[in-house]
């Protein structure tokens, strides 16, 4: 087979207009089920799961199909606590004063703390990495394109996936973040872009209501 040789377009199943409408609908009320977790057990989660989803995250369609992606998956204790600890420490002059106090107050009703228990606790802690460039040594790096609208898909599709396996997940953004790459030993030419914890969420795990304040359709789609 050529490099560039085109294959034939592999067909969805044959469904009336009424099961795609039904399928989608679904889906949307499955997604609307799934909320960020802040409080999460011990219990494990096994890794298949976790393998599974990350190949859903890896289908994603990304600029000149370069995949510019390296998802970290952390499980070791040492390495949770050193997480933990360095994202503390940035929170802590986050919510300090570094935010500043407009981004401060749009966060208060979500009640977050500079504490982040759950990145020791979590069984599964995936650090998403994006990769500006292909390859190990300098002579082979390749520019790859569109990074961040890929990445973006990917940890959709990576989030989206866990939350149908009913694995809770919560989206991590210590700012700045290069401590990861130290962590997770990966090299200085990736971005780390989000930590997305994984497991089961504890028995008193709790939703600000205001999470569940979602904009309706018409303020967030238009029809030309």
């Amino acid at each position: 087979m050529h490099e560039h040789e085109p294959l034939p377009w592999q067909p969805y199943p044959p469904l009336s207009d009424a099961e795609r409408v039904a399928r989608a609908r679904a889906f949307g009320d499955s997604m609307r089920t799934r909320r960020s977790c802040r409080a999460f057990s011990e219990d494990s989660v096994p890794r298949e799961v976790i393998e599974a989803a990350l190949m859903a995250a890896g289908s994603a369609p990304s600029g000149a199909n370069r995949q510019p992606w390296h998802f970290s998956v952390v499980a070791s204790p040492e390495a949770k606590i050193a997480i933990r600890v360095a994202a503390e420490e940035e929170e802590q002059a986050f919510y300090g004063g570094r935010a500043g106090r407009e981004w401060l107050e749009a966060l208060a009703p979500l009640g977050t703390k500079a504490d982040k228990p759950y990145l020791e606790t979590a069984p599964w802690l995936i650090v998403v990495f994006a990769q500006r460039r292909n390859g190990m040594r300098a002579e082979d790096l390749q520019h790859n394109y569109y990074v961040t609208e890929s990445v973006g898909i990917a940890c959709g599709l990576l989030i989206a996936a866990l939350h149908q396996a009913g694995i809770a997940t919560l989206v991590h953004t210590p700012s700045p973040m290069r401590f990861l790459n130290r962590v997770c030993q990966r090299p200085e030419t990736e971005k780390p872009v989000m930590i997305i914890v994984a497991g089961h969420a504890a028995p008193d795990a709790t939703i600000p209501a205001h999470a569940l304040d979602k904009k309706p359709l018409e303020q967030i789609a238009s029809w030309l």
